[in-house]
Order: C-alpha cells, then structure tokens, then sequence
C-alpha cells in the first residue's frame, strides 16, 4: 500500500508517535494500545492497517519495528478496568499511558480515530483512517 499521508506540514526531523489501539470490537477481554515513532532512516516497507495484512504479514513486521522504531510502548487494559470506567475511557486512558510510556517524548502524536484524550503528553491530532494512511498509526 502506498500511504496517502495526512500531515504534510511538519518540519522534517518532526518526532512523531503514532497510537493505536486494539480490542474495542471484543466484548471481553483486555484493550491494548501501541505507541510508535518510527526512525525515517530506517523504513519499514509493509506497513498498513492491521485488519487488512494477514497474520502471517504482520509476525513477520512486528520485530522489525520494534528493530526500528526509535520508541514504542505497548500497554494493556485489563477488562475489570474497562468494566469500571467503560471501553471509551479505558482506550483513551490506554493511549495516555502509551505515550507517557515512551522512552523518548514525541513532539506530535497522531492517534487513530476522532477523538483525543485529554492530558497527553505532548500536542496531538486525531486522524480518521490513520492505521491506513500513516505509516506510525499502522506500526
């Protein structure tokens, strides 16, 4: 796929973290969201909206981005969590603590969706379709 990437208006060099989440669609279980920034240098080829590569495809990407990225974070909110708060806070907690968890502060984070959680760490956009049209969201 050739991404169609929607933020065009950013210095290069822009440290960017794409987020991402997991598991809204179960009706139990854990929701798990992902924090990425991805080194320019080192491109990872492949890279889509997880529901459209096949299992195969996406074992075979997650250890190079994790090889790759200059920071990323993976954390899960567990369901007894979820069942206090509900699954839109517990995501946009998710997301929070996704990014505070980051071993370097991004200066942008592009989070999948329409919707943004208050008090991140940094500025952030949501982007619609993100997982498919931002290399980051999708990693």
């Amino acid at each position: 796929m050739r991404f169609r990437r929607t933020v065009t208006d950013l210095p290069p060099g822009t440290l960017v973290a794409g987020v991402d989440e997991a598991g809204r669609g179960p009706l139990a279980g854990p929701v798990v969201v992902a924090a990425v920034i991805l080194d320019p240098q080192r491109v990872i080829r492949g890279l889509d909206d997880s529901k459209a590569l096949t299992e195969e495809r996406r074992n075979v990407l997650e250890p190079r981005i994790r090889e790759r990225a200059l920071a990323y974070s993976v954390v899960v909110v567990e369901a007894d969590e979820i069942d206090r708060i509900n699954i839109f806070q517990a995501t946009m907690l998710g997301m929070r603590r996704a990014l505070a968890a980051l071993a370097t502060v991004p200066q942008l984070a592009l989070i999948d969706g329409n919707r943004l959680p208050r008090q991140l760490p940094c500025p952030a956009r949501a982007v619609i379709g993100g997982d498919a049209s931002e290399p980051a969201i999708s990693a």
